[in-house]
């Protein structure tokens, strides 16, 4: 007797296999493309398929913005449906468009969100199921879903009040017994990663418990199988007693794991492996039934927003990081000008913007500002600004030829580039020869050295703010004032003030090395 289990993790809204920097693209990657591969599975096996999405399926694509702000017009949920799931899991950007708009999706699934460590201040679960057991040829296949417990040090305050996150190790074990008792299989749907290597057992991050899933794997006892995800990476692991899969994002790859049973319905073996969709057609009937709203995002995208005097075409990321760029300048403009406030910081999220052209079009601004971020400015102290700066100092290293690299934490277990911040308003230096912690050489506001009991204003994303990044420096107490108007929005508004922006290189940092 066997049975296979299909997983999906991180998809984040990504229906087409197009990133919508243009038209009519064919990437390796989209749902359309995950269902084909499954229907065919399906179809030629000869074993039950269970079919499991382990979460951040709402946020992350123009497609899902779109239906985020024109709820009208269709519904993430209507595309998880028509995908087949037999049930998902929350992931952490499920909160990303409010509480109100998440449990609307939810109610409109045809499966279950299972979620067992995520529960309302009355005790009830916020997703109503903690788990679900599935029943195929008389196997009995529990799934227990759980979420990181991080989610409070990223989401606005107002998004998760009345919430309790619960360590996802304590609330296995205090399932896995009695689902020992329910089910034949036991799979744990985790979204969250590895906080430590695989192999060696060395923490491969800060220990906060935003990922918890080695310690799931190797000491909570009764787990058969284990789903991952979070940190977008590619794992297929059959080298522990339990099989383990992480499927990278927007649906790359699809995690499967097969069981064997004999007819004691005792497992005789398990097997993890990737399947990936490259080379993959996508699903017409899928692709047809969204290809009207598809239409409405593109021409949506397509609303030409402004006009750029000079250039802002990022052709370099590393070097955006080294010195800055006249669109980092502009979107620290957007900050300023919404909150009334004179420092502010951000990043170049990722290496795949390309920056504005002559024109600006709404295409433009959400392929470059990918997060559905708000603003929020805090008060902090000198001292704090400065261990922030020290922060992103480390973001950089030296080789052994002394040439300028991305320090090896930023890049593994997860390419974290929207970690490194850059920051306007202020004069400042970093001497990248100097060890970590002491990089800050130089740190002026208004031609006057910040002193560390100083007290400043400074306006940032709503992550970054309550910590997100180990920006430990940071929190949710010391914000003073919040916009919650996305930045997409933001920025449209600013554009519509300013038809015409400038495009001007900063000059206030110095990177030395």
């Amino acid at each position: 007797m066997k049975l296979t289990i299909l997983s999906t993790s991180d998809t984040h809204g990504y229906l087409y296999p197009t990133d919508f920097r243009k038209k009519n693209q064919s990437l390796d990657f989209g749902l359309t493309k995950v269902s084909t591969e499954i229907k065919e599975i399906e179809e030629q096996a000869d074993m039950p398929v269970i079919k499991i999405d382990n979460g951040d399926f709402l946020q992350g694509s123009p497609f899902s913005y779109f239906l985020a702000k024109n709820p009208e017009e269709g519904s993430m949920a209507d595309v998880m449906n028509a995908c087949g799931f037999d049930c998902g899991v929350l992931g952490n950007h499920e909160f990303n468009y409010g509480i109100e708009y998440l449990e609307e999706t939810i109610s409109r699934l045809d499966y279950p969100i299972v979620c067992a460590n995520i529960l309302k201040k009355d005790g009830n679960f916020l997703t109503g199921h903690p788990y679900v057991i599935l029943e195929r040829n008389g196997l009995k296949v529990a799934v227990l879903g759980l979420t990181t417990q991080y989610i409070p040090h990223w989401e606005q305050p107002t998004t998760v009040k009345d919430l309790v996150f619960k360590s996802a190790v304590e609330t296995a074990k205090e399932f896995i017994p009695k689902l020992r008792e329910e089910a034949d299989l036991v799979v744990v749907s985790y979204h969250g990663g590895f906080e430590r290597d695989l192999e060696t057992g060395e923490p491969t991050e800060v220990l906060t418990g935003e990922n918890e899933g080695y310690e799931l794997l190797n000491h909570v006892d009764g787990i058969d199988v284990l789903l991952t995800g979070h940190q977008h990476r590619v794992i297929a692991s059959n080298e522990t007693r339990i099989p383990v899969t992480q499927p990278g994002d927007k649906g790359r790859f699809i995690g499967k794991v097969d069981v064997v049973f004999d007819e004691e319905k005792h497992i005789v073996s398990t097997n993890a492996e990737l399947l990936t969709v490259e080379g993959v057609k996508e699903d017409e009937t899928v692709h047809e039934e969204f290809v009207p709203l598809l239409n409405q995002v593109e021409d949506w995208l397509d609303k030409e927003l402004g006009f750029v005097s000079g250039d802002m075409r990022i052709t370099d990321p590393m070097k955006v990081r080294q010195t800055s760029h006249p669109y980092i300048e502009f979107i620290q403009d957007v900050q300023k000008d919404a909150t009334g406030v004179g420092i502010s910081g951000t990043a170049l999220f990722d290496n795949n913007g390309t920056g504005f052209g002559e024109t600006i079009s709404m295409r433009d601004i959400v392929t470059n500002y990918i997060y559905p971020n708000t603003l929020a400015v805090l008060s902090i102290s000198g001292k704090e600004l400065r261990l922030a700066l020290e922060r992103c100092a480390s973001y950089f290293d030296l080789n052994d030829s002394g040439e300028l690299i991305v320090s090896k934490e930023f890049l593994e277990p997860k390419v974290e580039h929207y970690n490194y911040d850059l920051y306007s308003g202020i004069d400042y230096t970093f001497d990248v020869t100097k060890q970590k912690g002491e990089r800050v050489t130089q740190l002026i506001y208004q031609g006057k050295d910040i002193l560390d009991t100083d007290q400043l204003e400074v306006v940032m994303n709503q992550y970054r703010a309550v910590g997100g990044g180990d920006y430990f420096m940071f929190g949710a107490e010391k914000i003073v004032k919040e916009v919650t108007v996305d930045m997409t929005e933001l920025i449209s508004n600013y554009l519509e003030k300013n038809p015409t922006i400038q495009a001007v290189q900063p000059t206030n940092f110095t990177l030395e090395y």
